[in-house]
């Protein structure tokens, strides 16, 4: 049985495949990093009203993005990454340009980015990454939702230190083999390739990795994402009981509308994936 770990990036859900490694033979070593990890692909095919909640979010990063930095997703790495996350998802091009006009205008909300970090059931760490014009509000749902599933929120600091904080950039299988991203990702400065049937996963150090991108989307075009990660440095096992309960409450926090990110650091079963992501 092969274990997933999660990373619930943007409104990712539980669908996993198993991991292949792309490169087993002996006469090649792997590069060194984290083998283990695995991150989730968003399920598609979602109703109609939860596609809505997502292209808000989208539309909010974008606007929050074009408004930090420049409008030109050419000289913004941060808005170029929004509108490649937006494009993912098929969100129309028309909103996508209405979010940027957004952050030009005075029309466009301030909104305040917080990090929220605890521990969910069976002692997982949990970073909750949101982006909201309440504080109060988005603070007591938060804490709520921690507090009902069993777990309890932290102080910012308190579960950070079990991550380190990436960059990844992501193709599709058919982008190109399994070796070539290899020596692409190597060539690059990349500090870890994960390869499998989903598609391809590089990793890059926080100040490196958009040069990293910017040599592979040279290569082999634009990539499906490319963002900044918090990626767990462990992982922890968990039964299908206790990850029932953190599934669901990561359903919860993703469900709400000023959280952005959610990322955790277990793992568990094939069956438990199967029952909760079918």
């Amino acid at each position: 049985m092969i274990a997933h770990v999660f990373d619930f990036a943007g409104i990712a859900a539980y669908n996993a495949a198993p991991l292949t490694h792309s490169n087993d033979s002996c006469e090649r070593p792997r590069m060194a990093g984290h083998s283990q990890f695995k991150n989730i692909m968003h399920r598609k095919g979602r109703q109609d009203a939860q596609k809505s909640k997502l292209f808000s979010k989208l539309a909010r990063e974008i606007t929050v993005a074009a408004k930090l930095g420049t409008p030109d997703p050419a000289m913004n790495a941060r808005l170029r990454s929004a509108i490649i996350a937006a494009r993912q998802e098929n969100m129309p091009k028309d909103n996508i340009e209405r979010a940027v006009k957004k952050a030009i205008g005075s029309e466009g909300e301030n909104y305040d980015e917080i990090r929220y970090e605890g521990y969910g059931p069976g002692g997982v760490a949990v970073i909750v990454e949101a982006m909201t014009d309440n504080r109060n509000r988005a603070a007591s749902d938060i804490r709520s939702y921690f507090t009902k599933s069993g777990g309890n929120l932290g102080e910012t600091g308190s579960v950070a230190f079990m991550f380190d904080r990436v960059g990844i950039i992501e193709y599709d299988a058919s982008a190109a083999s399994a070796d070539d991203m290899l020596d692409a990702g190597i060539e690059a400065g990349a500090d870890d390739v994960l390869s499998s049937d989903s598609g391809h996963e590089i990793y890059a150090s926080q100040e490196t990795f958009r040069e990293v991108a910017k040599a592979l989307e040279a290569k082999f075009g634009e990539p499906r994402k490319v963002q900044l990660t918090w990626k767990p440095q462990n992982t922890v096992p968990v039964d299908d009981e206790t990850g029932e309960k953190l599934l669901k409450l990561i359903d919860l926090l993703q469900e709400h509308d000023d959280v952005q990110n959610v990322y955790a650091n277990f793992e568990v079963s094939d069956a438990l994936v199967a029952k909760m992501g079918g």
